[in-house]
């Protein structure tokens, strides 16, 4: 669960001219050293180079600029919809994918905001998250900062970005003791799971999304409810009836009763009366029931997902439906007051992915779309390592090509939020996503997302979070562990949201169809393919071989492989029929003693014994990972061949042609990060613990590498190095054998 809020950068002058002296001397340092970066050759001393686009030339010719990918102003085909399944444009029912960010940094207004704007345009992105609170500290509406809304939509209306709302979550609110509308706090509290049962918290919430949707922009006389370039509202962030923070602790008194008070009377209309409810659970009662009052009280969550007695099915069901009624009362409030965009409910885990996870996606299906929250950590450990990076903490460097678990010494771990099933054939999008660092594999991210996204044709990532616009290790004053503007994030950027948005990599097949009873779920049966479900190899070994057979025989009660969404697409359907699940014959494509996972498509193979993923596609070729425990990688177009145990060599062509014909072609090359000075060391049980955070500039490391196309016309193919920024900075021969440079990311190749 993220804890951030976007904080103004800070960075005094003494810090700044100690940055600087620091740089200098690891630069005559280096120098001095000597270790020139030869393909082949063994190094003794790993080297770095500084990344330091320049952010202040934006509107020079960029050969990296995908700024022709989005429309010209947002909301030019109409506001975006939901139908079959997809995103699509309302004047032409295009289907439109979304690369997207958390984000702007709110402190940036004016100019600095519209250069922001133009910066995200570039690199891809068609969608930002506004993910910030429109009330004040005393829970109303802040006429500023709905005003600061209505400044950002124009700003990233103008470079064809949709804005999406997210503007409620309880760690951003702690109600003072004299609310009348939310009694039982003292200024400590967040006010978990209250918004869905309280009608006066309920009133006062659509006050703010009505003054939001509304409030005129004094500048166009527009209101946001009718502006096409506002992509949809989120109701909610990270809360939900079914996980860990609905407990009693965390709710006070006055407010439990509020709650208690309903399930009594769920209760009686379902059994009459109390005394008979008593008699139907014949269990133990709890001490917070009070039948004289007319109160139930609510067992805990671990108890109803495990336990499932009577009393436990009772309460899921009430949960289920009194969370469902807020979702769907929400939703018709903003239509009824003229919202034109989507809606879509939550985005939270639960205590127990596969008994109580499909109830979280049923609550969702009454919205436009499917929303989730997803991050691979690196097991930041320390204090406040929650939200923050600091010396002394400890963390793994752990891959999610090799599906490294989050504790050393553990099995492979199969869970990852890039594993995304289509429910109720509804969009579906991920609003907050990352690897966090420090991990060095972290740079795996990007184009992870992107094969993997096209692949299962998720409609929407949103990548957390775009706190800073100027390449800053420290963008506020402290160093987060999501930070997006970094080299091996949004540096790669360009090819994988090229990729991702334009389809290079195949949509696949549905390998995997589950019918769920909504009654069997109401009664705790669970699913077989639950999200966001740890599943290492030990567990495996007990569904692996029917998973490799397939057909429509299974029940509903054998789990499903989770490398399944490696292999192509998977569906859930919530119905009154029975359950059924049906499953394509996976022994084709995952090979368990090769620890291989080949997509139906045939354009994606995971080796996650060595860490490597090859990406064989018509318009999308290259290899990430670990290519040295690989060698030499032949392709449809091009070879590849590195010694380095961490890259991401991907290519793909600007003018949507395929490799073979395509004019012009995008090279793209990244390594793995750092921070200048980051020094850290060893500790005997595997892990690794921070000495140094570093500071400005982010550096790369040193590349190495042959590439060659195989095209007829290969030997005529110019290549020429870009510069950070993608401007076309020296000749670099020619396409049939490249000797990749060690500090050049970005390549174009073409006839001219």
């Amino acid at each position: 669960m993220q804890t951030s809020y976007f904080l103004p950068f800070i960075e005094t002058k003494v810090e700044t001219m100690r940055s600087q002296i620091i740089v200098l001397f690891s630069s005559l340092w280096l120098i001095w050293a000597g270790n020139s970066l030869v393909f082949g050759q063994e190094k003794t001393q790993e080297e770095w180079f500084d990344f330091m686009p320049e952010t202040g030339n934006r509107e020079r010719n960029s050969e990296i600029d995908l700024r022709f990918l989005n429309e010209s102003f947002a909301g030019e085909n109409g506001s975006i919809r939901a139908k079959n399944g997809k995103f699509v444009q309302g004047a032409n029912d295009e289907p439109i994918r979304f690369w997207a960010v958390n984000g702007p940094p709110l402190e940036l207004q004016g100019d600095d905001l519209k250069a922001c704007a133009r910066n995200l345009a570039q690199y891809g992105v068609n969608l930002v998250r506004f993910h910030s609170a429109v009330f004040d500290n005393n829970g109303e509406p802040d006429a500023k900062k709905i005003q600061r809304a209505h400044e950002i939509v124009a700003a990233m209306k103008a470079e064809g970005i949709y804005t999406h709302f997210s503007i409620y979550f309880p760690l951003w609110f702690t109600p003072s003791s004299n609310l009348e509308w939310l009694e039982g706090y003292d200024g400590k509290q967040h006010p978990f799971a209250a918004l869905m049962f309280n009608p006066k918290f309920q009133d006062k919430y659509r006050e703010w999304l009505k003054a939001l949707l509304v409030t005129k922009n004094p500048l166009t006389g527009k209101a946001l409810k009718d502006e096409p370039a506002v992509f949809g509202i989120e109701i909610q962030n990270e809360d939900s009836f079914f996980f860990w923070t609905f407990d009693e602790k965390n709710i006070p008194d006055a407010q439990l009763r509020i709650l208690e008070k309903q399930f009594g009377d769920w209760l009686i209309s379902k059994y009459q009366s109390l005394p008979a409810v008593a008699k139907r659970w014949s269990s133990p009662g709890l001490s917070r029931d009070n039948i004289q009052e007319g109160r139930m009280a609510f067992r805990p969550l671990w108890a109803i997902a495990n336990e499932r007695t009577i009393r436990d099915r009772d309460t899921a069901q009430f949960l289920f439906e009194t969370q469902t009624k807020f979702y769907t009362e929400t939703y018709s409030f903003l239509k009824s007051n003229g919202f034109q965009g989507l809606i879509h409910a939550s985005n939270w885990a639960t205590a127990s992915p596969e008994v109580l996870g499909p109830l979280e996606k049923m609550s969702y299906a009454s919205c436009d779309f499917v929303d989730r929250h997803g991050y691979f950590e690196c097991s930041l450990k320390g204090e406040n390592s929650a939200w923050s990076i600091r010396p002394e903490h400890t963390f793994i460097d752990r891959s999610a090509l090799r599906f490294d678990p989050d504790t050393l010494g553990k099995p492979k771990q199969f869970v990852h939020p890039v594993m995304d099933p289509e429910y109720n054939s509804k969009p579906s999008m991920i609003s907050e996503t990352t690897f966090t660092r420090p991990n060095r594999y972290r740079s795996e991210a990007p184009l992870y997302f992107a094969c993997y996204g096209a692949l299962q044709d998720t409609d929407c990532i949103v990548h957390f979070a775009f706190d800073g616009d100027q390449w800053s290790v420290k963008p506020n004053y402290w160093m987060q562990p999501w930070t997006l503007a970094t080299p091996s994030m949004m540096g790669q950027f360009p090819a994988s949201a090229l990729l991702y948005r334009r389809g290079l990599v195949s949509t696949g097949k549905t390998v995997a169809s589950v019918k769920l009873n909504t009654k069997e779920l109401l009664n705790l049966r669970g699913t077989p393919l639950p999200q966001d479900a740890s599943f290492d190899e030990l567990r495996l070994q007990n569904v692996q071989q029917d998973d490799q057979k397939g057909g429509a025989s299974r029940t509903t009660s054998q789990r499903l492989d989770p490398l399944l969404h490696y292999v192509g697409r998977s569906q859930v359907l919530f119905s009154n029929d029975p359950p059924t699940v049906s499953l394509t014959a996976l022994g084709e494509f995952i090979d368990r003693k090769a620890q291989t996972v080949r997509s139906i498509t045939g354009e994606l193979k995971l080796n996650y014994q060595k860490g490597s993923l090859i990406i064989d596609s018509p318009r999308a070729q290259g290899v990430s990972g670990n290519l040295s425990a690989i060698g030499k990688v032949e392709l449809s177009d091009i070879s590849i061949q590195s010694p380095l145990d961490l890259a991401h060599i991907i290519v793909v062509p600007l003018d949507d042609k395929p490799l073979a014909t395509a004019d012009r072609i995008l090279l793209q090359v990244m390594t793995e990060e750092r921070s200048t000075g980051f020094a850290t060391e060893s500790l005997a049980d595997g892990t690794v613990r921070i000495l140094e955070l570093g500071q400005n500039p982010w550096q790369v490391k040193s590349i190495a590498g042959k590439l060659a196309f195989r095209r007829q016309d290969a030997k005529q193919l110019k290549v020429k190095r870009l510069s950070l920024g993608g401007q076309v900075v020296a000749e670099h021969g020619m396409s049939d054998s490249i000797d990749l440079d060690p500090t050049t990311l970005y390549y174009l190749i073409s006839k001219d």
